[in-house]
């Protein structure tokens, strides 16, 4: 257990869960072979984060999910729709049941008070809004079911834009960037006070929130091009645009995203997170990055293991030369802040 409560920007276990079938609901109370259930988080501190609906791929579709490229075709609307509203129904029992242990939050002030009373805080995020149509109607939908945050694609072209693919070593600059209907999806999620995810968008994209936006701008699970130079990875002068906004990083524990060589290699140590952290609050300043793990939705190093390794993240902070009240900025303060200025 860390001293300090931690706020995580990513985890995939909804889409997992999904996966997992009908007893999946029970095992993240009673325990299941992943990175995220109810006795790793306790054990890691995990005390909040973002719980992410994910529409899976085509499951005919063969990749490589050891590959150095990785391109993703866009999926139907209709079996997105499917999975998008299982899991908001998945997030939906889970916080239901068992409130005094997982509590859906809208708010800071909600967020507050589940860590308050000893529940883990979850905020409902979409990851890809291929469900949602032009008329954004779904949009409103989930919005009034709790969702908070989301980005307008994953990794694959949607509606709404163009996904950035994975690949190593290379630019982030793919493509095109948002559509039409994605500059307005940008919009309405800026008046309705949801925010808007820079994950997975390549640089056009990037540069095309910023432009529509008047949010701050935040990617909830990413690290620094400068080091590794994957495609996901933010480029040092997309970070200092960040830091003009107000914006913030949480920090990807994936391996292919923070190795220097990009390599799915889970014998990675602290060091490699630590460096990432010390250039993105170089570029961020230290109210600018946060975590966001990916737990449940990629390779993560071995030193952590699971949610439940979170404390030797804290203390590798701590050992490398990080003050108390910095590290409980990245752990914790730093994601409520941001929230504040968005969701409130």
């Amino acid at each position: 257990m860390t001293d300090f409560p931690i706020f995580d920007g990513h985890n995939d276990l909804l889409s997992c869960l999904q996966a997992e079938g009908e007893t999946a609901e029970h095992g993240f109370f009673a325990g299941r072979d992943g990175d995220i259930s109810l006795h790793t988080c306790r054990n890691g501190g995990f005390a909040g984060g973002f719980f992410a609906i994910w529409a899976r791929n085509d499951p005919a579709l063969r990749v490589d999910p050891m590959a150095t490229l990785r391109v993703f075709p866009e999926i139907a609307q209709d079996s997105a729709l499917h999975d998008t509203l299982a899991q908001a129904a998945l997030f939906a029992r889970l916080t239901r049941n068992r409130p005094d242990a997982l509590r859906a939050c809208r708010s800071v002030a909600e967020i507050k008070a589940a860590r308050a009373e000893g529940a883990i805080a979850a905020v409902l995020h979409l990851e890809g809004a291929e469900a949602i149509g032009p008329d954004l109607d779904l949009l409103h939908l989930l919005y009034a079911a709790g969702l908070r945050s989301l980005g307008p694609v994953w990794s694959r072209p949607n509606l709404f834009g163009h996904g950035v693919p994975f690949n190593f070593p290379a630019s982030p600059d793919t493509g095109p960037g948002l559509t039409d209907a994605g500059c307005d999806l940008v919009r309405e999620c800026d008046r309705l006070g949801l925010l808007v995810d820079l994950a997975h968008l390549n640089e056009a994209g990037f540069w095309d929130v910023a432009r529509v936006s008047q949010r701050p701008l935040v990617a909830t699970h990413s690290a620094a091009h400068a080091l590794t130079p994957a495609t996901r990875n933010l480029t040092d002068k997309q970070l200092e645009a960040m830091a003009e906004r107000g914006g913030l990083v949480g920090l990807n524990f994936g391996c292919a995203f923070v190795r220097p060589d990009g390599v799915k290699n889970p014998d990675t140590g602290a060091e490699v997170l630590i460096r990432h952290l010390d250039h993105l609050l170089e570029k961020l300043g230290e109210g600018g990055v946060a975590l966001g793990s990916d737990f449940d939705g990629t390779m993560i190093p071995n030193f952590l293991q699971d949610a439940a390794g979170l404390p030797k993240l804290v203390q590798a902070m701590r050992d490398a030369g990080y003050g108390d009240a910095l590290v409980r900025r990245i752990c914790w303060d730093n994601w409520l802040g941001i929230l504040a200025r968005i969701i409130g």
